[in-house]
């Protein structure tokens, strides 16, 4: 009986953590910790690379971790309804009976209240506001207001991800200059043409359940040309970075990252298919913790011509 519960236990953990999205929240904190690395060279020790404290980073991944998740749940709980109808995600633990939306309601409250007040006592109160921003945007402006209602709910939704980089920048320095924004918002111009990707490949699960995604109201062959057009965007942004303070290791991270990314989404545009659409998306999906880890070792290693 003791197993029996025991295994209930283990079970209810995996709910939790999968209503949880991990591999966002590894992606966010990534991006977060690499912001607050990079910033370091760039607060008051220009000539320092990573100069940061252990306890500040500490509570960062901390504070990080806790707001993705509850953000996460929140969004679970949010869309129970749209999740039954889609066989993607059909078995995701409250459409399944897994797990009682009133409970996931209250975890994700949970984590993001902790979290933000976490960021308030430990941080400071630019990286704590840049947390809570991101939660906001995520939960309120994308999942309740443009999700259902607007076909640009991903690409204002993607700022939700740049809050996690300034909440980083601002951990390190005290504050978000202009560089921190424009790292910032490198997030925001990858996340469309990733997640546009993967609206192609589910495109007839998000008709069937009249989520306004753009390729369910202008097609696969216009959604293909939109992406290649914000990566073909994307990729001379993210080279304009050196021109505010970033070295030359990341300008080359980001050229041959960014070129392979257009690469596919060019191909893509000629051959618009779920299939292809997927793997388009797989290859872009590592490009953010690429990007940011080339951000944060460039500090380490900084080089300008």
């Amino acid at each position: 009986m003791m197993r029996a519960h025991l295994r209930s236990k283990i079970v209810a953990v995996r709910e939790y953590l999968e209503v949880s999205k991990p591999r966002i929240v590894v992606v966010l904190v990534i991006t977060a910790v690499t912001s607050m690395l990079a910033a370091s060279r760039f607060d008051n020790t220009p000539e320092v690379g990573w100069d940061i404290s252990m306890w500040n980073l500490l509570f960062l991944i901390i504070s990080g971790t806790l707001a993705s998740a509850g953000s996460s749940a929140l969004n679970h709980y949010y869309d129970r309804d749209i999740d039954k109808v889609m066989p993607r995600t059909s078995k995701r633990p409250i459409p399944s009976g897994k797990l009682l939306p009133q409970r996931v309601l209250f975890f994700g409250l949970l984590l993001c209240v902790v979290s933000v007040s976490i960021a308030v006592l430990t941080l400071n109160l630019v990286s704590a506001a840049m947390i809570a921003l991101g939660i906001f945007i995520y939960v309120v402006v994308y999942t309740i207001w443009l999700k259902r209602n607007n076909p640009s709910n991903i690409v204002i939704g993607g700022f939700a991800g740049s809050a996690a980089s300034m909440a980083g920048w601002s951990a390190a320095t005290g504050s978000i200059d202009l560089l921190g924004f424009l790292v910032g918002l490198l997030v925001f111009l990858w996340t469309p043409a990733h997640f546009w990707c993967l609206a192609i490949k589910a495109r007839e699960e998000y008709g069937t359940a009249n989520v306004p995604m753009l390729p369910v109201l202008v097609g696969n062959q216009k959604t293909a040309t939109y992406i290649f057009y914000n990566t073909a965007l994307l990729l001379p942004y993210s080279l304009s970075l050196y021109f505010f303070g970033l070295g030359v290791l990341y300008t080359v991270i980001a050229a041959i990252a960014g070129s392979l990314m257009l690469v596919y989404h060019y191909r893509l545009s000629k051959e618009p298919t779920p299939e292809f659409a997927w793997k388009a998306y797989k290859v872009t999906a590592p490009y953010l913790v690429v990007i940011f880890v080339g951000i944060a070792l460039d500090a380490l290693f900084y080089v300008r011509f």
